[in-house]
Formats: C-alpha cells, sequence, structure tokens
C-alpha cells in the first residue's frame, strides 16, 4: 500500500533538494502542527458561529463551566484563564452580561470584589457548543486509532509541558522566545493567526 503523503511530505522534498546539508527532522513534524492547528481554528470558528458565539465568549463561559460548585469566578480569575488584560475581560463579562449568559454579584468574603456567576442560559450554549465542538475535533483526529491519539497526546504532552511550567522553573533553552521553528518552509505552513493571540480559546 503506497504511503498517504501530503503538503509537508512535498514541502520537505522541495527543501531537501535544495538544501540537503540541513536537517529537516522538526521541520516534518512542526509544519504538520501549525497546518493541523490552522484546521482546528476553522472547524472551532465554524461551530461556535452556528451557537452565535465569539470565540472570546466561549473562552470565559467554559472557564465558568469548569469552575465546579456555583460555577463562579471572580474577575481577576478569568483573567489568570484566558490571558488577557482586566480591561478586556471588563468588557467581555459586560456583554456576556447583557446577552444573559452570566451575572454578577457582590463577593461574600470581599465587600469590595464581585464574582461572575454561569447563568442557566449560559450553562445550556456553552454545553451545547462544547459538545459539538468535541464531536469536531473527533472528526479531526477520525484517522487515529484510540491508542494512537493516546500516544500522540502523549508525545505532544512532552514538548508543549517546558514550555508551560513557571517561569523561573524554566532552563533557559525553554524560556528563550526564539525556540520555536523557523519560519523557513513557505507562507501557507505559519500557524494562523488566531494561534499566535496571547489568549487561548480553551475546552
Amino acid at each position: 500500500m503506497a504511503r498517504m503523503e501530503d503538503e509537508v511530505d512535498r514541502l520537505v522534498a522541495a527543501w531537501t533538494a535544495e538544501r540537503p546539508d540541513l536537517d529537516l527532522s522538526a521541520l516534518a513534524v512542526l509544519s504538520r502542527v501549525s497546518r493541523i492547528a490552522r484546521h482546528l481554528d476553522r472547524a472551532r470558528r465554524a461551530v461556535f458561529a452556528e451557537h452565535d458565539l465569539e470565540p472570546y465568549e466561549f473562552d470565559v463561559l467554559t472557564s465558568l463551566r469548569r469552575a465546579g460548585g456555583h460555577q463562579e469566578l471572580s474577575p481577576g480569575e478569568l483573567v489568570g484563564q484566558t490571558l488577557v488584560s482586566s480591561g478586556t475581560m471588563t468588557n467581555r463579562i459586560d456583554r456576556l452580561e447583557q446577552r444573559g449568559f452570566v451575572r454578577r454579584h457582590p463577593d461574600r468574603t470581599d465587600g469590595r470584589g464581585v464574582r461572575v456567576r454561569l447563568t442557566g442560559r449560559g450553562r445550556a450554549v456553552v454545553d451545547a457548543a462544547f459538545a459539538d465542538l468535541l464531536e469536531r475535533e473527533r472528526h479531526l483526529l477520525r484517522a487515529l486509532s484510540t491508542r494512537r491519539q493516546a500516544e500522540l497526546a502523549a508525545s505532544l504532552r512532552s514538548v508543549l509541558a517546558p514550555f508551560e511550567l513557571p517561569v523561573d522553573a524554566r532552563t533557559p533553552n525553554t524560556a528563550a522566545p526564539n525556540t520555536a521553528a523557523p519560519n523557513t518552509a513557505a507562507p501557507n505552513t505559519a500557524a494562523p493567526n488566531t494561534a499566535a493571540r496571547t489568549e487561548r480559546t480553551q475546552g
């Protein structure tokens, strides 16, 4: 059976012909990661559009949904989970409150603070969107068995984990901003702009 080829195979072959002196093994991995990220971003945005949600709204709602208990967090906790500024978070909470997805109430342990709580309407919309997102993501991984998905997840964890350590726990090579593979491939192999934002689309 002939091996399935993708655009990265052709890209690596072209570079190998031009620069046989270079080790392209990292390019073969990371170009695929960035292209998969692009397909994932498109799938996520399609799901969010179907549920009339912006990606940032999904970020906030899923943070609250995972919080347990009363499904509420402080604005500061939401900032920490979504990696945006406090001013941006205030605007996002305002928008979600206007839509009836969250509501603010005084923090009983701090008279000056507030808590942001998921409403029944917010819970319903985020649950539906998350279920559809998982189905779309399973479709993206349909070529892999459950075992191979677990193996891939473990391999990617080994690459990602050092970058997510606290800054003071990182080794110099993981803390440096230029450790990512250089963009020597082609413009269409770069990660989408949305993947480069400081905020995260979460599940």
